[in-house]
C-alpha cells in the first residue's frame, strides 16, 4: 500500500492510499482523484517521507538543546492572504468534519431552498434544517422579508461517504 501526499492546484493537501503508483497514475488518468475539500481533480504529487517505526526511540532531531531553545514566529502576518496550502492539514480535515456534520444534519432541497425556506417562515410546512443554492438576488430578498440565511460552501467530499 502506497499512502501519498497530494495536492489540487487550490492548495488543498490531503492523502491518497494506492496499491501501487501505476493505481495511483490509472485512477488520476481516469479523472477518479479528486480533492476531497473542491473535487478538483487536477492532483499532484508532493515530496514526501516514508516513515519507519524503528522503536520508540525520540527522533534524532529533538535532542534536548532543541527542547531548550524555542523560536517562535508568525505563520502569517495579519495583513497577508491565508492561501489555501498554508493552512494545517489539521484546519483542512476540522472544516471537512464540520461540513460533513452540516450535510448529515440537514435535508437538501436544492434550487428549491428559496420558496422552502418562505413556506417554513409563513408557517406551512414545519421547521427543519435545510439547504440548497440560492442566487445572491434569492438570498438577499430572504434576508429582507427577515428569513435568516448564510451561504455555506460545502466541499464535494463533505456529500460524500469517504473511501
Amino acid at each position: 500500500m502506497k499512502v501519498l501526499d497530494l495536492q489540487c492546484q487550490h492548495g488543498h493537501v490531503f492523502e491518497g492510499w494506492f496499491g501501487s503508483e501505476d493505481d495511483f497514475q490509472s485512477q488520476k488518468q481516469r479523472g477518479l482523484v479528486q480533492c476531497p475539500f473542491c473535487a478538483d481533480d487536477q492532483i499532484d504529487k508532493r515530496l514526501s517521507a516514508p516513515r519507519l517505526n524503528l522503536g520508540a526511540r525520540e527522533p534524532a532531531a529533538l535532542t534536548a538543546s532543541s527542547h531548550s531553545s524555542s523560536v517562535t514566529r508568525p505563520l502569517t502576518t495579519p495583513s497577508a492572504p491565508v492561501e489555501a496550502s498554508m493552512l494545517p492539514p489539521a484546519l483542512q480535515a476540522a472544516w471537512l468534519e464540520l461540513a460533513r456534520k452540516v450535510v448529515a444534519g440537514t435535508e437538501d432541497v436544492g434550487s428549491r431552498f428559496a420558496d422552502e425556506a418562505r413556506r417554513m417562515h409563513h408557517g406551512e410546512v414545519q421547521e427543519r434544517a435545510i439547504r440548497g443554492q440560492a442566487t445572491a438576488h434569492e438570498a438577499l430578498q430572504l434576508l429582507d422579508e427577515g428569513i435568516a440565511v448564510m451561504p455555506l460552501p460545502l466541499p464535494a467530499a463533505a456529500k460524500e461517504t469517504l473511501q
